[in-house]
């Protein structure tokens, strides 16, 4: 028998879409939000020779610059103020959430609910600027010892600066009105928008060399093999669930006993969701981003680093593979399922794990069951991010078609129709509730109408 929610969301169509206005005005919000976003990667940054950086992202978009416009939707080949992108703010939200971990009184703000959490974004918005300060100045002047730059000096510099801070800036902004406002988590949709709005021009651009017969036809048919089995895969493993039994016992109020009921706790294979391949590109992004641009003028402990991590060197693979791994670990046992707060909630709850008692032994065990995994989600994870990474670097394939935005294209849209459901189903029990209090109130004037009888004593 399913159960009176699924019955309900299997029951959701067009028709009960129409009725739920506030739905309808947080997508319309969210796409609106989403359109501007993308208008600003075309607007360029003053002072840019647009047919030099043309040519440059041409020969870079096979490497490094490739993940870099990916990550900012195409505004960074363009040069486009939001060219920076939403990374220092993901930047600065791993280092502040690293420090939150270790550092005392940042501890103590995370216990401190909602004002702590408030505070931990201020600190992380200043950051923000801060991150994006430095890489603005860094990107400029690399600009200029690229030849990419019309009228380069002193005044050029400082309108990059301000232009990308602020751009970033904005986009930091869009996302939070996204989050608040809107539909799904902002900063990752502003990152899915970017990646499916770049897709049909990479995809245009790998037929194409498979027509000029710089790829042959088995590789196309195995490319398109591998991101059918890949998508298929992801979404398995994204909705896999380890259910732990939860049993609530007997209970009485005033007169009433109520009997004990059992549950189960779902724990999802991937907690973290995609944002452990997120913060690892972010961070091999981070020593890569600048000197990209500076060409063959990058001093010789720059050009080693490069050589060393430049994708698809096992340096970097490993790197990344290991970085996808701690931040599994960290960000589960950090925000995602933190395992003292829900044993905390099920004592509260009178729930407990049968055979287990409640309380420490309760969130030892929990710990237990999350560590085991997490070994399969950290796996499963690093595996779809590094094996697109060899296969592209062997057959030289569009960076597209990488392992990490097949993650978040995956992700953020799963949990975005998550969502979506269930605001309608909020909906659904709104009218529902709105009818049963309209018959209470008909039922109620039927009854006052009716002449009542002499009470019996």
């Amino acid at each position: 028998m399913a159960s009176a929610a699924e019955q309900m969301a299997a029951n959701m169509s067009w028709g009960a879409f129409g009725k739920a206005t506030e739905l309808r005005q947080r997508i319309l919000f969210t796409i609106g939000l989403l359109i501007v976003y993308r208008l600003g990667t075309f607007i360029p940054v003053p002072g840019i020779d647009g047919a030099a950086l043309r040519n440059f992202m041409e020969g870079a978009a096979s490497g490094i610059g490739g993940i870099l416009s990916m990550f900012t939707g195409g505004a960074l080949s363009r040069m486009g103020i939001f060219a920076l992108g939403i990374m220092p703010y993901i930047s600065a939200s791993i280092i502040v959430q690293l420090m939150a971990s270790m550092y005392e009184p940042l501890k103590q703000l995370k216990k401190e609910g909602e004002q702590g959490r408030k505070k931990i974004n201020q600190y992380t918005r200043y950051f923000t600027v801060v991150l994006a300060t430095f890489q603005a100045y860094g990107l400029a002047v690399s600009l200029e010892a690229g030849d990419l730059v019309s009228d380069p000096g002193l005044f050029f510099r400082a309108s990059c600066i301000i232009t990308l801070v602020g751009g970033t800036m904005f986009l930091m902004w869009l996302g939070e009105q996204i989050t608040a406002r809107g539909i799904g988590n902002g900063i990752s949709l502003i990152i899915f928008v970017g990646i499916i709005a770049e897709i049909p021009a990479a995809l245009a651009q790998f037929l194409s060399q498979g027509r000029s017969g710089a790829i042959s036809p088995a590789v196309i048919l195995l490319v398109i093999a591998m991101v059918v089995g890949v998508l298929t895969f992801v979404v398995f493993m994204e909705r896999s669930l380890r259910k732990i039994h939860i049993q609530y016992p007997r209970r009485q109020v005033g007169m009433k006993v109520y009997d004990g009921g059992s549950s189960h706790l779902p724990i999802k294979v991937n907690p973290a969701g995609v944002i452990p391949a997120i913060f690892a590109s972010a961070l091999l992004l981070l020593p890569t981003t600048l000197s990209t641009f500076s060409g063959g003028s990058s001093g010789p402990v720059m050009s080693t680093i490069l050589a060393y991590f430049g994708p698809g060197q096992p340096l970097y693979l490993i790197f990344f593979a290991g970085m996808i791994v701690f931040f599994t670990y960290f960000y589960t046992r950090e925000v995602a399922f933190k395992t003292d707060e829900v044993a905390d909630n099920l004592k509260n709850q009178n729930g407990f794990i049968p055979g287990i008692r409640p309380g420490k032994r309760t969130s030892e065990y929990l710990e237990y069951v999350l560590n085991r995994i997490l070994v399969l989600g950290s796996a499963y994870l690093a595996l779809v991010a590094l094996l697109p990474e060899i296969l592209r670097s062997q057959l030289a394939i569009p960076f597209y078609f990488g392992g990490t935005s097949i993650l978040i294209i995956v992700s953020v849209g799963m949990d975005t129709i998550q969502q979506v459901q269930s605001h309608l189903l909020a909906h659904q029990y709104e009218g529902l509730i709105e009818k049963s209090q309209l018959r209470g109130r008909r039922g109620g004037k039927t009854n006052k109408t009716k002449p009542r009888g002499p009470a019996r004593r």
